[in-house]
């Protein structure tokens, strides 16, 4: 998502007598959004930790500037927006929308208030939910879209603030938290899939971000595939094989970046008198070491992977390996908020728990076209320079993943719940 949204299209149309039933899930999703913002004071809502995080108030302001900007205006003959400045505010990089401004000062933005951004949100929810119940002309696509890119701000709301806390010595926690179960440690055993042919990407039905079509057919050599994801007890054997000092295990590009910013450890792990601990949005604690390990970059993943001399899944595998898997995992509606073991059993986490690092660039599938129009601009200007992550994490909605959904970050990007899970080739 590099710290924001990603916008695609709907594949199926919506007539004008869905909109009653989109009008309630426009009505819940904009609820927990702010449901999450609960735990959080004023202080909390406007402070931006690093640029590639933004500020609570601002989520809160953008999501409503979506529906404003995209639905709204088009649909409302002479629509007075809430206030003219805020399209520049709060617009996050659609240039044929207009200016935006730079990412890098959203936190300086100490107006609007917290309690004007609130206002603007009743001002847009009060209008959409006119147009909705009345089964107004409205782009019922667009208005999915909108749901889905709240969804996605959600998650971010929740890994911004964690980055947030964290820069705090006082490391406070966003909100107590229940402990998870803690089933019996899984040994990692691997699960064989053969070579073939294989149709990839969304088949139409629902919805789905335009990034993830055309379906199309792929070669796939034959593979393994771990059942579970990398522990952090498994990861700190790595640690203490002296993985971050062993130059030939790492891409040069990530060497660099090891060197260059001192890393030593996942983001978050912190080594004291009593050993490791981690911050958790519950606060600090004691690192489990059956717990899936968190906040690593593509670049610890890959040199991780290449030490235990197997390799990270390409993108194709991965999604082959969850297949018609029910969508079932460790997800934002469990209330944990934190990655958990994995249980006995076969292929398991492939939803939920953490985004899992695969080796493949984010690049377009073979006849892809984005969108006209402004909504056409996100996903394709930034195919480059960014790898494929698959399968949700702990703080995604579980309605908003899919086994086709394809996230993507830089390769050095830590503070999203990123983790691992291996692959090699067939025997």
């Amino acid at each position: 998502m590099t710290g924001s949204s990603r916008l695609g299209r709907r594949n199926t149309d919506l007539t004008s007598g869905t909109l009653a039933t989109l009008a309630e899930r426009y009505r819940q999703v904009r609820r927990t959004t702010e449901r999450l913002c609960e735990p959080l004071n004023a202080e909390d809502c406007q402070v931006q930790s690093m640029d590639d995080a933004s500020p609570t108030k601002w989520h809160l302001a953008h999501t409503s500037w979506f529906f404003e900007t995209f639905v709204l205006e088009p649909s409302i003959s002479g629509y007075q927006p809430f206030h003219p400045d805020f399209r520049v505010l709060f617009n996050s990089y659609y240039q044929s929308v207009g200016a935006q401004h730079p990412r890098p000062r959203r936190g300086l933005l100490s107006r609007p208030t917290l309690d004007e951004v609130f206002a603007y949100r009743r001002h847009v929810d009060t209008q959409m939910l006119v147009l909705l119940e009345a089964e107004h002309a409205v782009d019922a696509n667009v208005v999915e879209l909108g749901l889905q890119h709240e969804q996605q701000h959600q998650e971010l709301i929740l890994t911004d603030i964690k980055h947030l806390l964290a820069s705090n010595p006082l490391r406070p926690a966003y909100r107590d938290c229940p402990p998870p179960p803690v089933p019996e440690s899984a040994p990692l055993r691997w699960q064989a899939f053969d070579e073939g042919v294989q149709w990839i990407g969304h088949e139409g039905r629902g919805f789905a971000f335009d990034n993830e079509q055309p379906r199309h057919q792929v070669f796939i050599e034959a593979f393994e595939l771990a059942a579970r994801l990398v522990t952090c007890g498994e990861f700190l054997a790595f640690i203490d094989d002296g993985g971050y000092e062993r130059p030939d295990l790492w891409l040069s590009d990530g060497w660099s970046t090891v060197q260059g910013r001192g890393w030593r450890a996942p983001l978050y792990w912190e080594r004291g008198d009593g050993g490791w601990q981690v911050m958790t949005l519950a606060g600090m604690r004691p690192l489990r070491v059956d717990e899936p390990v968190c906040h690593v970059s593509l670049y610890e993943a890959d040199a991780f992977a290449r030490w235990t001399g197997a390799r990270l899944p390409r993108e194709a595998e991965w999604e082959i390996a969850a297949g018609d898997a029910v969508i079932a995992g460790n997800f934002v509606e469990n209330g944990w908020l934190h990655p958990i073991p994995a249980a006995s059993g076969g292929l398991t986490q492939l939803f939920g728990d953490v985004w899992e690092w695969t080796q493949s660039a984010y690049t377009p599938y073979p006849g892809y076209r984005p969108p006209a129009g402004a909504l056409g601009e996100y996903n394709g200007k930034f195919m480059c320079n960014q790898l494929v992550l698959r399968g949700g994490s702990c703080v995604t909605p579980r309605d908003h993943v899919r086994a086709t959904y394809r996230n993507f970050f830089p390769p050095d990007a830590r503070w999203q719940f990123s983790g691992i899970r291996l692959a090699r080739d067939g025997r």
